[in-house]
Formats: structure tokens, sequence, C-alpha cells
């Protein structure tokens, strides 16, 4: 494992997100094994990180390839005081937590896909999938954000069907970039940004995901199920849902589905 656990735990000390770091080389998804110890009472702040996943889970029951020793899969375990309502900001948080650290190897290249991809131009690099455990109508238990990042993998290593929507970093950038330092870049920065949506609102996350959004202001198309929504982006609401304007300048929220850009 070229995170170097021990170094690892020495760059995150005294640091909130990182407090409890949990290594394993191979998990069915770091996202069920981060669920269980939240449901043994593991801290805010406590993360798995695995070098493979055998069932890696994506957004709406979809797998996420995980090969061993080239990317990033991680879980972290919050507990927000917010009403389940609100979880969906703890994605978008994520996702501009991701975007700043990417950018800084690609940048003006980085681009959010409503509500949980990164792309680097305009391919897929990050998924982001977060569960969480409710008690009661309006109290969160907690919050799993996981985070799943191509960093080293190669193109000719991705499933056939990926190699032209998916990208990692290393294609990006033409080298091979070291996990363990864009990983606790990583932790720093959602250990940053949760503290800022924590203390001062959504509308600190709002604006920077806004920014790096790529369909504000464009037509788009939205499927779920068996349910299409189309019209213009003007932006996201407090629950994280897409504001869209359709063929009657209908203002409509647009809260699931796969996005896609409408070309002229």
């Amino acid at each position: 494992m070229d995170f170097h656990e021990q170094n690892l735990i020495a760059r995150l000390l005294e640091k909130r997100i990182g407090n409890h770091i949990h290594f394993f080389q191979e998990v069915d998804s770091t996202n069920d094994v981060a669920f269980k110890l939240a449901l043994s009472g593991a801290e805010e702040g406590s993360i798995v990180i695995a070098e493979s996943q055998t069932r890696g889970k994506g957004r709406l029951k979809r797998q996420w390839q995980s090969p061993p020793g080239c990317n990033i899969y991680t879980s972290i375990v919050l507990r927000p005081e917010i009403d389940p309502v609100f979880a969906p900001q703890v994605t978008l948080m994520a996702g501009v937590a991701v975007a700043d650290i990417l950018s800084l190897y690609c940048p003006g290249n980085v681009t959010l896909k409503w509500p949980n991809d990164v792309q680097i131009r305009g391919k897929k690099v990050c998924g982001i999938l977060t569960e969480m455990s409710v008690s009661a109508p309006k109290k969160v238990n907690f919050v799993i954000v996981g985070i799943g990042v191509n960093v080293n993998i190669e193109r000719a290593d991705f499933d056939e069907s990926f190699r032209d929507i998916a990208t990692s970093l290393k294609e990006e950038v033409g080298c091979k970039v070291s996990r363990l330092d864009l990983i606790v870049k990583l932790f720093d920065n959602v250990e940053d940004l949760y503290a800022s949506l924590t203390k001062k609102g959504f509308v600190s996350i709002k604006d920077i995901w806004l920014k790096y959004s790529d369909v504000v202001g464009k037509q788009i198309r939205v499927v779920f199920n068996d349910n299409v929504q189309a019209g213009e982006v003007h932006g996201i609401d407090d629950f994280g849902a897409l504001i869209i304007s359709d063929e009657n300048e209908v203002m409509r929220r647009v809260i699931a589905g796969d996005a896609s850009i409408v070309k002229d």
C-alpha cells in the first residue's frame, strides 16, 4: 500500500478528519465498512481507506470499478446536526472539496456534474456516494461520504464501456500522481469545507459549487427511471435540487436523475 499508513497518520495528527484511520487491502465497499463502524459508535472524522473494493458502490446501485494499487477509495464518517432533508448539502460539499484539489493538478479543467460526479475535461474522474442513518424524522445519526478518485489507472485498464467517458489524473497530467499527497490534501479540504458548512451554512458551499458546475445556464435533459425532465438550469436550492425552467418558463425542482447537456 503506497499510502504509507504511518506517514498518513503523522500528517493527519490533531485533524478532525482522519482522527481514526482504518486501512484495508480489500473490502467489499468502504462505505459498508464505514457504515458498520458508525453504527458501532465511530467518532466523526473516522476514515476508511482500501486498496481495492470487490463491490464498490456508485449512485443508483451502480458498481464503481475499483482495481488495486492505483486509485483512492475512501469513506468518511460525519455526524452533522442537520435535518435529513439537507443531507444532499454534504454530497455537494464533498464534490467541491474534490474539485478544489483536482484543480491544483488540472487548473481550469475541473467541473462538477450534478449531483455527485467530478470531471476533468468532461470525463468522470471521481464519484461520490453519501449514505445516512436517521433515527427520527428530523435527526441524522451519521452520514457516510464515500469518495472514489481515479488517480493512476490507465485508460487501457478501464472497463471497455467506461473508456470514452472516464479518465484518471495520470491520464490528464501525463505522469503518476502521489496518492498519499492527494488524499492528505483532500482530507484537509473536506475538514475546512465541512467546518464552513456547519458554521456558516450552505451558502458558503453553494457559491463555489456553482462556479464549478458544468450545467448552469445550459439546456439539460434529466432521466430518472421512466421520467424525463428538460429545461434550462438556473442553479441549485438549499436541498441540493437543480432548479430548471421548462419550455413554458415554469420553474421546476429536479431532485434525482442522470443529467446530460442538450447539444445545439
